[in-house]
């Protein structure tokens, strides 16, 4: 297990940085397993390994096919998929979830391997809500629990409602979206942890206790367990927590937070990330600790995959995801020899599905390479947040552009002819040190590389603009490969992280 110290107001590294949010754990033996949301992106679900809940590796995806997971025209931005739970029962794993933009409905999955593959969903029409939460008592009932707070009895091997839903908690009295419920029975009583304060700067985390699962409970006079709001702590928002019993029987819980930079109100770029937090019991109610800071090394920081793709034949890496539906498919993916190609018809990236393929940005500083051949189209590199809300850099016929969408405003920004193709193009995002309050968080400069090995910068926009503060949403950026028409060709991808 990690090693616990007070970090105080030091830098803290999240587990699992990047757009990773509503973590959801479970232990199997000496193993960990740990899923997030993924909203409009598919594949949807990216699930996690671990043996020590400090570093993760991701081994899949669980709605990794077009029939688990459909986006019908007119999903918006941060719709889709939100805040699964995964629990391990009787042998399989399970895992529930919303789509809210199909049909507004909670979907039931189960594998007996977490890479998977995952089972085609099981509709719930009798629970309503987000959030759902899975737990069994002694007697095998499954006990389907959801935001607001409700609950309700399911079958799920049917999906069916074995009654009405029943309220359980409304939370802390005065505090807004009650959320993200989670049950536990642990030393006789029935835990019901829950989120609530919205998952802005006034996130927070409460818990009640009672003898049964559906109630009633009984607040912790502690109440909330875990909240930053109105601190000068390096991570905010904190929320939306999980909690897991290591073997060796010290308890410990995931949550998730986001790192503000820059001036008033502090931006924050790389989306809601997975946080660890110890966890102690007193008079029987937790009391959670002070966050566990990853390790510095971008090498041994959580899911931080292979810094080159070469586009090797086969499967696409899992870090891989699109925006709503792939420009090529997971598993049959279509090559051009070793290079990766992306085909459009005249989709820019305000389209809502572009032909873009993208990693999240896991660090507050990196750096993207990528060698492309437009061949008889245009394409190239993108820092996507939404539709509205991206920077790019593209080449076609001899011409290489820097792009800005920001809102209703879209221009060029920079252009060069070159005269050879393939070319190498770049993205580099640093953070920025505060120099007053007006300062953004960071700067993402795009350029491209010489044929002595340089690499000319043709601009550098400012970050606050690609962030949730500014675009609003659930997500965060995700860096990655578009073509705007005709076909693109990628040789290579390069995500060379340069640390937080």
């Amino acid at each position: 297990m990690p090693d616990h110290h007070e970090p105080g107001n030091t830098v803290v590294r999240p587990v699992l940085p990047g757009f990773h949010p509503d973590p959801t754990v479970c232990r199997v033996g000496t193993d960990y397993y740990l899923a997030c949301s993924s909203f409009e992106y598919f594949p949807g679900v990216p699930i996690f390994h671990s043996r020590d809940l400090v570093h993760w590796r991701q081994i899949g995806n669980v709605l990794d096919r077009p029939g688990q997971l459909s986006f019908p025209p007119g999903t918006p931005s941060s719709g889709g998929i939100y805040a699964p739970t995964l629990r391990h029962h009787s042998g399989r794993f399970w895992l529930i979830v919303t789509n809210v933009s199909d049909g507004g409905g909670n979907l039931l999955v189960t594998a007996t391997d977490p890479a998977g593959p995952w089972s085609d969903p099981i509709r719930l029409p009798g629970v309503p809500g987000i959030d759902p939460d899975l737990a069994w008592d002694a007697d095998g009932t499954c006990w389907c629990t959801f935001a607001g707070i409700g609950q309700v009895r399911i079958d799920p091997d049917t999906g069916q409602a074995l009654a009405a839903p029943n309220r359980l908690w409304s939370g802390t009295p005065g505090a807004k979206a009650p959320e993200a419920p989670h049950l536990y029975l642990i030393d006789g009583f029935w835990y019901l942890l829950i989120s609530e304060g919205g998952t802005e700067r006034g996130h927070s985390i409460s818990i009640a206790r009672g003898r049964r699962p559906d109630g009633p409970f009984e607040p912790c006079p502690a109440n909330p367990i875990v909240t930053h709001r109105g601190t000068d702590q390096p991570v905010q928002n904190t929320g939306h927590g999980d909690l897991v019993q290591a073997a060796e029987g010290s308890w410990w819980m995931v949550l998730l937070g986001v790192r503000p930079r820059g001036g008033t109100p502090g931006w924050h770029v790389a989306g809601r990330e997975t946080f660890l937090a110890p966890v102690r019991w007193a008079g029987g109610w937790p009391v959670v600790g002070e966050l566990v800071s990853a390790p510095p090394s971008p090498l041994h920081s959580s899911a931080a995959a292979s810094v080159r793709d070469d586009f090797d034949p086969g499967d696409l890496r899992p870090c891989w995801i699109s925006p709503r539906n792939p420009p090529v498919r997971h598993g049959t993916t279509h090559w051009r020899a070793s290079w990766l190609s992306l085909t459009t018809h005249g989709r820019t990236l305000d389209d809502p599905r572009p032909a873009f393929i993208g990693r999240r940005q896991q660090h507050l500083s990196c750096r993207v390479r990528a060698l492309i051949d437009p061949a008889d189209g245009s394409g190239g590199l993108a820092v996507r947040f939404d539709e509205q809300h991206h920077y790019e850099i593209v080449i076609g016929a001899g011409l290489v552009q820097v792009l800005a969408r920001i809102g209703p405003l879209h221009n060029a920004v920079a252009s060069r002819q070159i005269s050879a193709e393939p070319v190498v193009l770049g993205i580099d995002i640093t953070t920025r040190t505060p120099s007053g309050p007006l300062s953004g968080p960071d700067s993402i400069s795009f350029g491209v590389g010489e044929p002595d090995g340089s690499f000319t910068v043709l601009s550098a926009l400012d970050g606050r603009y690609l962030s949730t503060e500014v675009a609003g949403g659930f997500t965060g950026r995700v860096i990655g490969m578009y073509a705007v028409a005709g076909t693109v060709h990628f040789d290579w991808f390069d995500y060379e992280p340069l640390g937080d």
